[in-house]
């Protein structure tokens, strides 16, 4: 996710001023004032939408048809690819405004997008396949469906408003979380268990757990994870040999690793505390 400088960005807090803009930067075309870091930041965006897309066309199409629910896996494989490819343009933007620049539009770009991709689509993606068609039995699932859409817009805000250590995230990413949540959906769990994980997501992203910014290695891991997530959706969408253990496989080890970090922080916190009280 693109980093912020507080110095660069306009007021986010009563004590902080908002920086005047002189009259050739208030004169210069947008388009010009549009970095190569945003172009990634909008893909970021269009993704978003297409995910939802994608999932709202199959699903309207099976109930014209009576066919019903869950959206059929190519659809599905196609929302979640492209929130996987939203999430790669999440990565490089950052990367890319660090190498060449950044404009002022930047960070609010990138926040907006987010919303799409990370907080809309998830949770659109919860709904389509546990609460569609809604009925009065339905109601759980859509509020755990908006659980991780709110829980995402605070994140993008607190982010946004709060400055944090560097190399670290307070709280989960939210496109870690969003393709956690994604996950838990494609193991099909049962409904109270799966309902559960994704709550629980949802309110890793508003913690105050610390993950490590994806950045030198750890981005070029983050890279050919989400290229080995892709081949394993491709797999499973086509119904291909071994698809649905290559699926289980991926889903599961995306959910292991959201979930190890925080698990390894109560440790620490849990090591210390028995640290303390022995030395007392």
């Amino acid at each position: 996710m693109t980093g912020i400088d507080f110095d660069d960005l306009a007021e986010f807090g009563d004590d902080r001023p908002i920086p005047k803009l002189d009259a050739v930067d208030e004169e210069t075309p947008l388009s010009s004032r549009i970095s190569a870091a945003d172009v990634l930041t909008l893909g970021n965006a269009a993704c978003g939408f297409l995910a939802v897309y994608f999932l709202a066309v199959a699903t309207i199409g099976q109930q014209l048809n009576g066919a019903g629910v869950p959206a059929d896996r190519r659809s599905a494989g196609a929302a979640v690819v492209l929130m996987l490819i939203g999430a790669l343009f999440d990565l490089c933007d950052g990367l890319v405004a660090r190498k060449l620049r950044r404009s002022a539009l930047g960070a609010e770009l990138d926040n907006l997008a987010d919303v799409i991709t990370f907080g809309v689509a998830p949770a659109f993606f919860v709904v389509t396949w546990a609460a569609i068609p809604l009925g009065p039995g339905k109601t759980p699932a859509v509020l755990v469906a908006l659980s991780v859409l709110i829980a995402g817009v605070l994140r993008l805000a607190r982010f946004a408003s709060t400055p944090g250590r560097p190399g670290v995230f307070q709280g989960m990413p939210i496109p870690m979380g969003a393709l956690t949540v994604v996950s838990i959906v494609l193991l099909d769990l049962p409904f109270a268990v799966g309902a559960a994980g994704i709550v629980l997501t949802a309110w890793l992203m508003v913690s105050r757990v610390e993950y490590p910014k994806p950045q030198g290695k750890l981005a070029l891991l983050t890279m050919l994870f989400i290229a080995a997530s892709v081949s394993c959706l491709t797999l499973w969408a086509t119904d291909s040999p071994g698809g649905d253990s290559m699926l289980m496989m991926g889903a599961s080890l995306q959910i292991s690793l959201a979930m190890s970090i925080p698990v390894m922080a109560m440790t620490r916190r849990g090591a210390r505390f028995i640290g303390v009280r022995m030395i007392r």
